[in-house]
């Protein structure tokens, strides 16, 4: 075989990762913020392209809603008020001019989102595809003070969407440190783990390659970089009001199956990082380690996924 027909033969897609700014209480900016990543990204050659955590409907850095142990205040009642005015319901129109923008050009898109359904509000991971809106993955399990925002996903949106050419699937910033829900999403075979995140730490970038080695698969973390100039002047976030301050300071990363890091971090602003991947690169990297096939001793340990729903009220 010529070298001109190796290069022929390779199976490879163009991925993306936006890091952005989500404004906060404006969902129409946060919108046409997300067509304007996606369809850039598509100008680059991106097929796949990810948001990060809670693009649309933001993420409140820094805000503490009013909360103290035993006790929530009036303003802080109305602080979430607007937040949940700000979030998306799913199926809704902005679920469906993201279907359209992606049958439009033909990509895939992951978006980070706060959904709201009744008087609840979910972290959402939204997959979107040339066939238009194709579901969503529910953060299993808000940190810390994400829980008085946000409500608890279950089994039941665990996607991994097949697009022809690779699997996607998505973990939401410390969903990537659950190991069983890991271990879930490698035994659908994850081609690609999607990773929006609001975690800007050094040791994000670990865990990020830490996941490409374990999971075999490549890693697209996309995280947002927001600054306090970009929030509403009434919001007075415990990190100060100088409006250079950084709340999120980014960190997105693009990272090989074998731990190598392709693209990024990228620190200190906005951008959008592309790479184009060798699907090839999977097997040759599940050769030695597949963690849920020939590397696994299920006579040893066996690990049981509900995938059922699990609504409050059932009708019989």
């Amino acid at each position: 075989m010529t070298s001109a027909s190796r290069d022929e033969s390779r199976r490879t897609v163009t991925v993306a990762v936006a890091q952005a700014a989500a404004p906060l209480f404006d969902t129409p900016a946060a919108m046409a913020r997300a067509e304007e990543l996606i369809r850039e990204a598509d100008l680059r050659g991106a097929e796949v392209v990810v948001l990060p955590e809670a693009f649309l409907g933001g993420y409140p850095k820094g805000l503490d809603f009013g909360i103290t142990v035993g006790s929530r205040n009036p303003a802080g009642r109305d602080l979430f008020r607007r937040y949940h005015a700000a979030a998306i319901r799913i199926p809704g129109p902005e679920s469906e001019t993201l279907a359209a923008l992606t049958r439009e050009l033909g990509c895939h898109a992951v978006v980070g989102a706060v959904e709201r359904q009744g008087g609840t509000l979910y972290c959402v991971a939204l997959f979107f595809g040339p066939d238009g809106y194709l579901g969503l993955h529910r953060k299993l399990m808000p940190t810390a003070a994400e829980r008085y925002l946000w409500g608890q996903g279950d089994g039941s949106t665990l996607p991994v969407i097949d697009t022809g050419a690779a699997r996607i699937g998505a973990a939401i910033c410390w969903e990537n440190y659950m190991p069983l829900f890991r271990t879930a999403m490698y035994a659908k075979g994850v081609d690609l783990w999607c990773a929006p995140t609001v975690d800007d730490r050094d040791a994000w970038q670990a865990t990020m390659r830490h996941i490409a080695l374990e999971g075999r698969c490549f890693v697209l973390s996309a995280n947002q970089y927001l600054r306090r100039d970009a929030l509403p002047a009434d919001l007075h976030p415990v990190q100060g009001d100088d409006p250079d301050t950084v709340l999120i300071g980014g960190g997105s990363v693009i990272v090989s199956p074998l731990g190598e890091v392709l693209a990024g971090p990228l620190r200190d602003g906005e951008g959008i990082l592309t790479a184009e991947l060798d699907l090839d690169d999977l097997a040759r990297a599940r050769f030695d380690l597949d963690t849920t096939g020939h590397y696994a001793r299920p006579d040893v340990f066996t690990l049981r996924v509900d995938e059922s729903p699990h609504p409050t009220v059932t009708a019989m």
